[in-house]
């Protein structure tokens, strides 16, 4: 009776643990050959299969190893994609990763080796992308997962569904638990059951993504089961209703932040123009100033202190950009304006020729080309609140940042000595000059006050905007209109003139378009300055009177 290991002529050796490997290595084989990933379940082997002779069957593993859900294989597929996975003569692979050389099945440093890299077509390397995306869902890392759940978001794949529910099943943070949620929907909308389809109609009907909208609408146009699409045209409908909302709700913010804007600009020409009837063409130099005053300091930080005090730069920023556009403004007001009250046209040529000679003082220190200001890191991001709509940081601290210059000016002007000089200058100079008020110094002080406030606005738009010699010609016939609107010399007209032109300019511009939008608020100011020449608010003053 022959043992166990008794053979015949020409039989193999054969044992149950060699079987085993070979019966794997078999359905390997197999699984390549058909087509299927079904079968590649060990990672080792479908690593190993990479390195296929055709496309197709280097496709078949990159799925079958992707079906694993093996964090590892994201970075073999990220090198394979990259030209990054390499095969020695012995068939061994390897990765390149950031200088060294990682065995491709263990990860591990491995010693240099000659060898050759991986061929890679286009449709190979897309397959990679989207199964290296897919990986991503598994990773340690909360923002991997986060981007690799916005890839499957924006691709939905019915046959990674699976891989989604477990991700979903396995995710803690809420906000990436979220964004699978919908992503498991969108695949499960292409489902073949109608009874999947109404579920994923019911997990996105109270979605506010603009892209589940879309999904939906795509439904429209292919579903033939009654029920279903009844389902997908009540969702679109409750849909259209929330995002309309949210659209109304997205144009009011940047209505209130170019109002805020607007206001910045007007309020040191509330004080020039409204209250001293000076027409100062060159108020818009004076927020290029103070925007090339923030540049210049920021730069300071960068090259004196460490990189923990850069993001303070903005709060020294605003008080040296008011002395420094005070000075300019009372410098200007010494030189030249105080010759030329009482005499509009010649102050507004005047001021004019004053803003050209500032715009090429700034060329020729800074150059042409805009500078970069950047935004600190307390004032980078935003609230993502429904829909897409957004709260970025910078325009809600511009908000406020306006309203508290505004509170501060108007404390000033009520309660301060100098507000009882300038209030009392404005309504009768001859009077305050007879009661020994210096009229002479209350002006150069006013106008520097007026120029001041247009360089603490230059601090504001360095932050949503490029910083350039011509920053202020895009906002000073704006603010004219915000003061003549308003109100010559009042604050409060100011105030509710900035806010209404910005909420009406943003309102319009859906419907109308940006430069119809702004033609159609210039005429109706026009218009209203022919009933009220006034403005909103009137107030008395050296321009009134004269």
């Amino acid at each position: 009776m022959p043992g166990p290991c008794a053979r015949g002529p020409g039989v193999l050796p054969f044992s149950p643990s060699k079987g085993g490997v070979m019966l794997k290595l078999v359905l390997v084989v197999l699984a390549l050959l058909v087509g299927s990933p079904a079968f590649a379940d060990d990672y080792a082997d479908a690593v190993r299969a990479l390195n296929a002779d055709g496309f197709s069957q280097k496709i078949n593993a990159v799925e079958a190893l992707a079906a694993l859900g093996d964090g590892r294989a994201a970075v073999v597929l990220d090198a394979m994609a990259e030209g990054r996975l390499r095969a020695t003569p012995d068939g061994a692979l390897i990765v390149d990763q950031g200088g060294q050389t990682l065995d491709a099945l263990t990860l591990s440093p491995t010693a240099p080796v000659e060898a050759q890299p991986l061929t890679v077509n286009n449709r190979l390397r897309g397959v990679l992308r989207a199964a290296s995306a897919r990986l991503g869902l598994m990773s340690p890392d909360p923002e991997i997962r986060r981007r690799a759940a916005q890839a499957a978001q924006a691709t939905p794949d019915p046959t990674a569904t699976d891989l989604l529910r477990r991700a979903l099943a396995a995710e803690t943070e809420p906000a990436i638990r979220a964004l699978l949620q919908e992503a498991v929907a969108f695949a499960d909308l292409a489902a073949p059951a109608p009874e999947q389809r109404l579920a994923a109609i019911k997990a996105l009907e109270d979605s506010s993504d603009p892209k589940a909208r879309g999904a939906l609408r795509r439904v429209l146009d292919t579903e033939t089961d009654a029920s279903v699409k009844a389902a997908a045209e009540e969702a679109v409908r409750a849909m259209d209703l929330r995002l309309t909302l949210i659209s109304i709700g997205a144009n009011v913010f940047q209505g209130l932040s170019l109002g805020s804007v607007l206001l910045l600009a007007a309020i040191g020409l509330a004080v020039t123009f409204g209250v001293m009837g000076v027409i100062n063409m060159a108020h818009g130099e004076m927020i290029m100033l103070g925007a090339y005053t923030t540049f210049v300091v920021q730069e300071v930080f960068r090259a004196l202190l460490p990189p923990a005090f850069e993001g303070f730069y903005l709060v020294v920023a605003v008080p040296v950009a008011f002395v420094v556009t005070f000075l300019v403004g009372v410098v200007l007001e010494r030189s030249v304006i105080r010759f030329l009250y009482g005499r509009p046209l010649e102050t507004m040529l005047a001021t004019w020729g004053l803003s050209l000679i500032l715009q090429q003082v700034v060329r020729t220190l800074f150059g042409a080309s805009n500078r970069e200001v950047s935004n600190p890191a307390w004032m980078t991001g935003g609230l993502d609140l429904a829909g897409g709509f957004t709260l970025t940081y910078n325009r809600l601290v511009i908000i406020v940042f306006c309203f508290a210059v505004l509170a501060a000016l108007a404390a000033l002007l009520r309660w301060s000595r100098f507000g009882l000089f300038m209030r009392a200058v404005t309504q009768n100079r001859s009077m305050a000059s007879a009661m020994g008020i210096p009229t002479g110094r209350v002006d150069a002080a006013t106008f520097g006050l007026g120029s001041g406030i247009a360089g603490i606005a230059g601090v504001a738009l360095s932050q949503i905007g490029n910083v350039s010699p011509n920053l202020g010609q895009g906002y000073i016939v704006d603010s004219f209109m915000v003061v003549v609107f308003g109100g010559v010399g009042s604050l409060w007209g100011t105030l509710v003139g900035a806010l209404s032109l910005g909420l009406v300019n943003k309102l319009l511009e859906p419907y109308a378009g940006a430069m119809l939008g702004k033609i159609l608020v210039l005429v109706f100011i026009i218009l209203f300055i022919q009933k009220r020449p006034r403005g909103l608010f009137a107030l008395k003053g050296r321009m009134v009177d004269q």
